[in-house]
């Protein structure tokens, strides 16, 4: 997608954010939350955010609406695994709602936080790769805040033991082939 080329261009020297939510349980004031908190933390000089927005309506609509003429958030047509696997690499966080995110996020260093009350992976909520912090907006814009602002905090995250896998997988695989299993 040359268009995230454009929008890294854009950013460049801005802290990107990478932002994910489709969850049926976030449609409503869930997602006008979330879009309001975007609002807030777009002001920053110091982000970008970078949004591959679900295809549903009930998300679509409010991001275009709430945000879609701000200049400092890209809203983005979904993005095939190669280019979203980029977004994930530049990104500084991911601000998500996504199981899948909890664990790919973390094999690259980038701190999760999960705008969900539960998750189907809670091992990344107990290493520290991931932060469960719901849809409440000034709860999203705080955690956020805290993660770019606190070199601590954002190290904590960023620095986690990977509960998901330590990136060896094929290695271990090709090994177990060649002993022929």
């Amino acid at each position: 997608v040359s268009g995230l080329c454009d929008i890294e261009a854009r950013f460049l020297g801005r802290k990107i954010i990478g932002v994910t939510t489709h969850r049926r349980e976030n449609f409503g004031e869930g997602m006008d939350n979330i879009a309001s908190a975007l609002e807030v933390i777009a002001q920053r000089d110091d982000v970008g955010i970078v949004f591959p927005v679900h295809m549903n309506p009930n998300v679509r609509a409010i991001m275009d609406e709430k945000l879609g003429n701000n200049p400092r958030i890209a809203l983005l047509d979904p993005l095939d695994y190669p280019h979203f696997s980029r977004l994930l690499s530049i990104c500084h966080l991911m601000l998500t709602d996504s199981g899948g995110v909890q664990e790919e996020a973390p094999a690259l260093g980038k701190p999760v936080l999960v705008m969900r009350e539960t998750t189907e992976r809670p091992e990344g909520v107990t290493a520290g790769t991931a932060k469960l912090i719901g849809t409440d907006t000034s709860r999203i814009i705080e955690e956020v805040s805290t993660l770019l602002d606190d070199d601590a905090a954002y190290s904590a995250m960023a620095r986690a033991h990977n509960p998901f896998g330590d990136g060896t997988a094929s290695q271990h695989i090709a090994r177990i082939i060649k002993n022929g299993f």
